[in-house]
Parts: C-alpha cells; sequence; structure tokens
C-alpha cells in the first residue's frame, strides 16, 4: 500500500459517523466474549493478538477450558480479571465497519462494581444488555437497565446469549423478551427508549455477524447491522453552549476561552452571552484542534476557522474584554439557561461511604466545582420491585432522588434537555474520592446563600444531635 492509498483509506475512516455503545448484563453473561467476538469477526485484530489469543486459549483448555477461543481474553486485560473470569475495570476498545467507527466499553456486571458500568455509560449513544438464556432477567439486568435509562441511553439491544445452552428454543426466547418487556414502564422516560431483541451465541458468532443456521424462527436483524443502521441523536441542532474549561493566557497580546462544545455550533461574528454573569460580546475568532499554532507567540498571525460544531474542542476569542473563569458558560444571546442553586436530581451513589446528610461536600457540574449540601432525600429505589421508599441515607450502588442546595448560584439544565450542565459527581472534600453521579430532574427557585460550616462547627453539630436532640433549634 503506497501513501497515497493510505492517506485515501485514512480519510475514508475520518469521514464515518462515530458510535459509542457499551455492553452490560449480569455476572457471566458474556459481555467480554461477545466483544471479543465482535473484533475477531470485524477483522479488527492483529496477527499476533491472534497468536496470543489461541496461546492463551490453550492455556484454559488445558485447565479445563473448551475448545473454542476464549474471546473474553481480548478484554479482559487485568490478572485479576482473567483469573476470577469476570470483568472489574471498565475496558474501552475500537473497530470499524463499511458505515461507522464504534467506541466499546465492556462493563463489569458484578453490583459491586456498578459505579463503573455507570461511567461506562456516561457517553454512549446504544446500550447492549445481555442477559443469560438460561437464567433469565434478574435483579443485575434491572438495575443495569435503570442507570442506563436514567443516562438518556435511547437505543436498547436486548441480546439474549448462550442459546446454544436452551438448545436454540424459540421458547426461551420468547419469554425472555415478554418478561423483560414487563418492566419497560418502570425505567426513566421509557417512552421514548427503542428496544431491539436478538438471540445470540457470543462464542459461536450466531446472529453476530451474519444469521444463525440454528435459529432460523428468528426474522429480525443480527447485532451487527443494528449497531450499523440505528439512529443516534447529535446535539448539533440546539443552541450553542459552552463550558469554560481553561483561560489561554500566554501572553498580553491573546486571550482565549478553550473548552468542548456542549450542544449546537459557532461562528465568527455570533452574539454570546457569558453566564452567570450576563455580560455579552461577539466571537472574533474559533480556533480548532486542526491549527497548528494553539499558543501562539507574541508576532504570529492566528488562523481561525469560519465556524465549529457539537463536539468539537475549541478556542474562543471574544471582541470585548470581559471577566470569564473556568466553570463559566459561553452561549448564544437568544438562549435561555436556568440560573440557580438548587435543584432535584437522580443520584447512583457509588461510595462505600454512606450520604450524610449534614455533611457538606464538592460538586463538580460541568468544569464548575463548588459546594453543595444535600436537603433531604426525596426517595430511595427499591431496584427489584421498582418502588419508592423513605431513607435518611444512601449506600454503594443505591439510586435515589435527592434534593441539593448550592453554596452559589450556577447554570443549570435538565439532564434531558443537556447532557452537560445537567449531569454532576459528588466529591469527598477530603479524601477527593468521587461519592455520586446525578442527572438533574427539576431545577427549583434559588435558595439565599448556603452556609459552609467550619469542621470545628460541624463537630460541634453532630454532639449537640448526638448529646442533646431537644438543642436542635440551637445549633450553629
Amino acid at each position: 500500500m503506497n501513501l497515497g492509498e493510505i492517506k485515501e483509506y485514512l480519510k475514508q475512516h475520518e469521514n464515518k459517523e462515530l458510535c459509542r455503545f457499551i455492553t452490560c448484563g449480569s455476572v457471566d453473561d458474556g459481555q467480554s466474549t461477545l466483544i471479543g467476538r465482535m473484533l475477531y469477526d470485524s477483522q479488527s485484530l492483529f496477527e499476533d493478538q491472534i497468536k496470543t489469543l489461541k496461546k492463551d486459549s490453550q492455556k484454559n483448555k488445558n485447565l479445563g477450558g473448551g475448545e473454542q477461543l476464549d474471546f473474553a481474553l481480548l478484554v479482559d486485560g487485568l490478572a485479576s480479571e482473567r483469573e476470577q473470569g469476570i470483568t472489574i475495570d471498565v475496558a474501552y476498545r475500537f473497530f470499524t465497519t463499511q458505515k461507522r467507527k464504534f467506541i466499546i466499553a465492556d462493563t463489569p456486571g458484578h453490583e459491586q462494581y456498578t459505579r463503573n458500568m455507570a461511567t461506562g455509560a456516561s457517553n454512549a449513544d446504544i446500550a447492549i444488555l445481555l442477559i443469560d438464556a438460561r437464567k433469565g432477567v434478574l435483579t443485575q439486568t434491572k438495575r443495569h437497565s435503570y442507570i442506563v435509562s436514567l443516562l438518556g441511553i435511547k437505543q436498547f439491544i436486548i441480546a439474549i446469549n448462550k442459546m446454544d445452552l436452551v438448545d436454540f428454543k424459540q421458547e426461551v426466547f420468547k419469554q425472555i423478551t415478554k418478561d423483560y418487556k414487563a418492566i419497560l414502564p418502570s425505567l426513566q422516560n421509557y417512552e421514548d427508549i427503542k428496544i431491539h431483541f436478538v438471540p445470540i451465541c457470543a462464542i459461536d458468532g450466531d446472529n453476530i455477524t451474519s444469521k444463525s443456521a440454528n435459529m432460523l424462527w428468528y426474522s429480525g436483524e443480527t447485532l451487527s447491522t443494528l449497531l450499523d443502521t440505528l439512529p443516534i441523536t447529535t446535539n448539533t441542532n440546539q443552541d450553542f453552549i459552552m463550558s469554560v474549561q481553561y483561560v489561554n493566557r500566554p501572553h498580553l497580546n491573546f486571550r482565549g476561552f478553550c473548552g468542548n462544545i456542549a450542544s449546537g455550533s459557532v461562528s465568527i461574528g455570533d452574539e454570546i452571552i457569558v453566564l452567570p454573569s450576563l455580560k455579552t460580546s461577539k466571537i472574533k475568532e474559533i480556533i480548532t484542534p486542526n491549527i497548528k499554532e494553539l499558543r501562539p507567540s507574541k508576532d504570529s498571525k492566528i488562523q481561525s476557522s469560519k465556524n465549529a460544531s457539537f463536539p468539537s474542542a475549541i478556542t474562543l476569542t471574544l471582541e470585548d474584554e470581559i471577566d470569564i473563569s473556568r466553570g463559566d458558560i459561553i452561549t448564544a444571546k437568544n438562549v435561555e439557561i436556568p440560573i440557580s442553586n438548587a435543584f432535584k436530581a437522580m443520584i447512583v451513589w457509588m461510595s462505600e461511604i454512606p450520604l450524610n446528610l449534614h455533611e457538606n461536600y464538592l460538586i463538580k457540574i460541568a468544569n464548575l466545582t463548588t459546594n453543595v449540601t444535600f436537603s433531604q432525600i426525596d426517595f430511595k429505589k427499591d431496584i427489584n420491585t421498582f418502588e419508592e421508599y423513605p431513607a435518611q441515607t444512601l449506600e454503594l450502588n443505591d439510586i435515589a432522588k435527592c434534593t441539593l442546595n448550592l453554596s452559589k448560584k450556577t447554570t443549570l439544565e435538565i439532564y434531558k434537555k443537556n447532557k452537560t450542565l445537567g449531569s454532576f459527581i459528588v466529591i469527598d472534600r477530603y479524601s477527593n474520592e468521587t461519592l455520586a453521579a446525578g442527572m438533574i430532574e427539576e431545577i427549583l427557585d434559588a435558595k439565599s446563600e448556603n452556609r459552609i460550616y467550619t469542621q470545628a462547627e460541624r463537630e460541634l453539630n453532630a454532639y449537640i444531635r448526638k448529646n442533646y436532640p431537644e438543642w436542635e433549634c440551637k445549633k450553629i
């Protein structure tokens, strides 16, 4: 292949649509095996990877494994994952077809690692939920389905795996399909979700890239065809919104505001407004990563693009000198975005440290980090029955709706409208551990500024609550 052919090949792949998807399910449902099989069938593996796979599979065979290639070994990279035969961390893999480029997130099925699954699902366009044909719909299947629906993924592929272990019976497929449809009304925004059921055998490749001769009763599309054709929602037609990540000030003659476009597009000359300060200006220049000189010297001329759109990373310069800091929002002038310090959100608690309603935490929304308190837990979700019940704390893997108050007013948006401004993480202010992830569902009227207590005041208040509850109204 000469240089011209290489450039043409790269150009073809550069212009393909990018699709992100996750695989999730319960323990040992076959997520890693499915991804390994897809990488193998799409010819995305190098010769040395195939040789290593055959060698490692032979080791497993000698230890009592089957005759086939163990495709899970292509994805499970940690030694502990290979030893236990489970996925612990999120593994990202890449492959391409004639129509699309794919980024795959192989997420863990074990309940202990649900937080890793939520992380992998946060940027996905499609969710493949695997169900073991022998076990049917399990509690972890419900938990993953609910989290995926919370994160706004609208395309679900329910892959009923290991059909070879139930003799490829259509009755088993129909029963699991019926059982899964029964939980749909309990998911978030289920009216917007599109469900596709596919019976597969990941280890043998049945209904992965080609139709299975063992399941002639199935008339639907293969898994690969669905991934190539399902529509992907984008933010290109929405209003321009960008959260400032970094203020680039290499010298006195240049001041740019860097960040990723959260939605919409922007052009030179567009009128913008900065939130929450409400200062206005116009776009002077748009510098994109394809410009060689991202940190121009004092005497150099800046090359700029005429426009940019979601999800580009850009640097903007403005016609006016405005005080803009990390975490501020630059948006089109006619866009109305709420500014408040109180909201209700769905929370996925991701830490073994339980929630303390009397504690102060840090919250990171887009590129802004500030203080936050939980004023109340509206309800906690029973993931098995989907019932709601009261609670005073949250523990690992709990899902709940909570009311939160920020220490200052900031730009907020409902998650369904904008993922960047509507999602956040809660951080322990001392250990810097990520405690929870959240999606804003309702923005409340702004409250008076929240006071952040000192450590001594918090300890005194805790002592009063414990030993003198009748003094609660007199606490500091």
